[in-house]
């Protein structure tokens, strides 16, 4: 059985030349600014020629460029490891949403592999409209080769993620000496409430990937849920983690953030995270101040997308969570019910 594995995520500009189309890229995309395109577009570019000077410096501060695609190579090289074999000729391939390799390149690819099936598999744990939606799409219109396709919309409370999450956790808090006066931090990427209040299940899948993670700490009783990233005046989802930051420092704690939406290092964990927030920290006097590693390509997380892109051949096409995970009824923008 010929095995094709297609990672998504959201990219990263290779170089400074790369950082204004990226984000022009970012905001053209209908699932982040919901205008028409004759509003949409303009504005895209618009936003890009505002905001490339500082994401240039914040990439300046990494070398120049995201480390995202080489982050995500290696954990594709891991699972194309782990999936061969026992008759499975697998291949993983890499999709990104916005920069390079973009899904048009990458289904030529797929189809020149010529696959008996596809495995869809976004590294967006919790499912959004924003993220996993939008490159499942984006997909569909690109890929015209051979292979009977299944999409994994979700996986928030696989445990193999729990366990990652959780390893490097309690790697971090016992490498400063197992601080007792430390609040557990889990960190997400925000969104504007108003994608929330209209069924998007992001928030509530943010939620139980915390919950299942903080499961395995009973070390770390004292944690929250909060989000960062915030863009534009419009209300995003709280509370925010540079507010509960400094109410950790008011309560007399330090913080351990981990950054429980990402499963690769980026902008939003080595400059948000790393530096801004370490700087808020330390100005409101929050001290200690930690941060755990993403998921990476620990074992548990590797064994997991193994897993789930094995256990997805034996059900029929669409989409489907890996793991216990059901979104509640009451969530309408639900990854698998949008499919069926």
């Amino acid at each position: 059985m010929r095995l094709a594995v297609v990672l998504f995520n959201l990219g990263g500009p290779d170089g400074p030349k790369a950082v204004r189309p990226f984000l022009a890229n970012l905001f053209s995309d209908p699932a982040i600014i919901g205008l028409p395109a004759i509003v949409r577009l303009p504005l895209a570019q618009l936003i890009a020629a505002r905001r490339a000077k500082t994401a240039q410096a914040n990439y300046d501060k990494m070398g120049g460029a995201s480390p995202l695609l080489a982050e995500t190579r290696a954990q594709a090289a891991a699972l194309q490891a782990r999936l061969s074999g026992d008759g499975v000729e697998a291949e993983v391939f890499i999709a990104m949403r916005y920069w390079k390799p973009f899904a048009q390149e990458t289904a030529a690819a797929v189809a020149a592999f010529a696959p008996d099936e596809i495995v869809l598999l976004p590294l967006y744990p919790q499912y959004s409209t924003t993220t996993t939606a939008s490159s499942l799409e984006e997909w569909a219109k690109a890929y015209k080769g051979p292979g009977r396709a299944r999409a994994i919309c979700c996986y928030p409370t696989a445990g193999g993620l729990a366990r990652a999450n959780a390893e490097a956790i309690a790697e971090t808090w016992a490498a400063a000496g197992s601080p007792a006066a430390v609040r557990l931090l889990f960190s997400a990427h925000g969104l504007p409430q108003k994608v929330v209040d209209g069924g998007d299940p992001y928030r509530a899948q943010i939620e139980a990937t915390a919950a299942a993670t903080a499961a395995l700490l009973p070390q770390f009783a004292d944690w929250r849920v909060c989000f960062q990233s915030r863009v534009g005046p419009m209300k995003w989802l709280t509370p925010d983690t540079e507010s509960e930051i400094r109410g950790a420092a008011q309560d007399g704690k330090g913080v351990l953030i981990c950054p429980i939406a990402f499963v690769s290092e980026h902008v939003e964990t080595l400059v948000e995270l790393d530096i801004d927030y370490a700087h808020a920290a330390e100005a409101a006097g929050c001290a200690p101040y930690l941060r755990s590693p993403t998921a990476s390509v620990r074992e548990a997380f590797i064994t997991d997308l193994a897993a789930a892109a094995l256990g997805a051949l034996g059900r029929a096409s669409g989409a489907a969570p890996y793991g216990d995970w059901r979104c509640p009824k009451t969530l309408g923008k639900c990854g698998m019910r949008a499919a069926a």
